[in-house]
């Protein structure tokens, strides 16, 4: 593989990782106002609904994520050995590291922020809920 297609696929790693944190981050905002719009006053069913969506969404967005910042390291790795790289090349490669954060500290702030906003929809008001 070229040095320029490597480029393109590191690109494309990294274009999956913005597009896959938009939709969780849309949603999370959105619920964090329906929350402070009554969502606790609603239905059981209504809240639960609510949650598993999010659940769903940050599993998917997680899944994606992950997948797309392993590949961005990978990427990184065939640079690295590449004989005489270019300085975007480096760089990359120094940069790789910071993959990891989207592996692993980004799934912990979503689980955070969902089990946050599940207190808020289902905890009593004198826990701190929203009911």
């Amino acid at each position: 593989m070229t040095e320029h297609e490597l480029h393109a696929m590191w690109a494309s790693a990294r274009l999956q990782i913005i597009l896959s944190q938009l939709g969780p981050i849309v949603l999370l905002t959105a619920s964090v106002g329906l929350v402070m719009a009554g969502l606790g006053h609603q239905p059981t069913p209504i809240r639960l609904a609510a949650a598993l969506i999010l659940l769903s969404t940050g599993i998917l967005g997680a899944l994606v994520q992950f997948s797309a910042a392993s590949e961005a390291q990978a990427i990184a790795r065939d640079l690295e050995a590449l004989d005489a790289p270019s300085a975007v090349s480096r760089r990359i490669v120094a940069q790789a590291g910071f993959a990891s954060v989207v592996k692993y500290v980004t799934p912990v702030i979503f689980v955070l922020t969902f089990l946050a906003l599940l207190w808020a929809i289902f905890a009593p008001v004198s826990m701190g809920g929203m009911q």
